[in-house]
């Protein structure tokens, strides 16, 4: 039999027994689906990160000196050992600064998430950064209305701020903000500006931002003891971000007095190790998410094989015909198999598109976001064979053996 003739056979018998083939299909239909949905939404998140979380995090060139890394992938780091380790002060920002490449920007900044109200809505959550003039450049934060604080008042720390939208629309609703009063820890800001916005990542919104100067008492209320979170600082080209941070390191070791072969008391982090830290929990999630799928194209290729044990029986007869015809055994063997590979892929390709819809809906109702990669199509389609044709082999090989005078004696 050509092997048209057998896939022509196999959809025609989908199409007339509509039932069986529908429990035939399910198992790999099921597993193709979350397979598809699992690997779009991965790749998502991969995308993401690399091209929008990483950038808006960081900042482009830049890398960020803290007490400890915000993303760790070292699973035996000892936490009471970086619990000891010495708070970053301005002065040690001012020691970074003498030695960072020329044409670099930096900016002390830290953050927390406090409570904000104004005279015209209620009290509200924001996230408060104390920084300096600077860090509107290097985040790359455009306002959309009023202007971003300079450095005279940093030196003189004016209780000035520049909020995000979500800020201003929720305390100024129907408002224009710039000039209004939004007070922060029981402390008076006058609003000067609105960033543009910023959009989410994973869900999480970029405009409850309230950004003041951080030798304002904004920064006394986040850092009580005087002591600064991080200090970012961005170099005017991707080379220089090296130079940047090996001066920065031999510099801090030298003031903290710290002798060769000892570990570093302090983090220097550039988004390759955020970019390092999410690659783990992909790869985490590659391995857990295709749990389900496997279990569903085990199920489908054992249902497979019991149907295809059926159709042997059913169609004892034809082979003992087919073999007093003159069929050899690789040609009853090719048959079953092709028969049985096409059931496999018609419920791969079934489940391909019920996992594209899977992954849109996945993606439009919550904040994972979601792509389809052509190469995951591909690989379902040869997932789907491949199970197909694991699943056909025994009872091929039985139709193969058959004897055709008892095939031809069977009723």
């Amino acid at each position: 039999m050509a092997f048209f003739e057998a896939v022509r056979l196999a959809l025609a018998t989908i199409r007339v027994q509509k039932l069986k083939s529908f429990f035939t299909l399910i198992g790999v239909t099921i597993g193709v689906m979350f397979l598809i949905a699992v690997v779009s939404i991965v790749e998502g998140m991969s995308r993401y990160v690399e091209n929008d979380f990483a950038g808006k995090l960081f900042g482009v060139n830049t890398f960020t000196l803290r007490r400890w890394n915000d993303f760790n992938t070292d699973d035996n780091l000892d936490w009471r050992e970086i619990q000891r380790r010495p708070r970053l002060f301005p002065q040690d920002a001012a020691l970074v600064r003498g030695v960072l490449p020329p044409g670099s920007l930096s900016a002390i900044a830290s953050e927390l998430f406090m409570s904000a109200n104004s005279p015209y809505n209620r009290p509200r959550q924001v996230q408060a950064v104390a920084t300096e003039a600077s860090y509107f450049t290097i985040k790359k934060f455009n306002l959309e209305r009023g202007r971003a604080f300079g450095q005279q008042e940093v030196n003189i720390g004016a209780r000035v701020i520049v909020i995000g939208v979500e800020v201003a629309e929720h305390f100024f609703q129907g408002l224009d903000p710039i000039g209004r009063e939004l007070r922060l820890n029981g402390t008076p800001f006058e609003v000067i500006g609105v960033i543009e916005k910023q959009g989410t990542i994973f869900g999480f919104s970029l405009d409850r931002l309230a950004i003041a100067p951080y030798t304002s008492p904004l920064h006394r209320a986040i850092r009580p003891r005087g002591d600064i979170e991080s200090m970012v600082v961005q170099a005017p080209s991707a080379v220089l971000v090296t130079d940047g941070m090996d001066a920065a390191r031999e510099v801090l070791r030298a003031a903290r007095r710290l002798p060769p072969g000892k570990a570093d008391n302090f983090a220097l982090e550039t988004q390759d190790e955020a970019l390092a830290f999410f690659d783990g929990i992909k790869s985490k999630m590659v391995v857990f998410g295709t749990a389900l799928p496997a279990i569903g194209l085990v199920v489908g290729a054992m249902v497979i094989m019991n149907i295809m044990l059926v159709a042997v029986a059913e169609r004892t007869r034809e082979i003992g015909v087919r073999k007093a015809l003159g069929a050899r055994r690789r040609d009853i063997m090719s048959q079953f198999l092709v028969e049985s590979a096409t059931l496999s892929v018609v419920g791969a390709a079934v489940g391909i598109g019920l996992g594209v819809g899977l992954a849109a809906t996945i993606a439009a109702l919550t904040p994972l976001p979601a792509a389809v990669a052509p190469w995951s199509v591909v690989a379902a389609l040869v997932v789907g064979a491949g199970v197909g044709i694991a699943a056909g082999i025994y009872p091929a090989s039985r139709a193969a053996r058959l004897d055709p005078i008892a095939a031809l004696r069977q009723e």
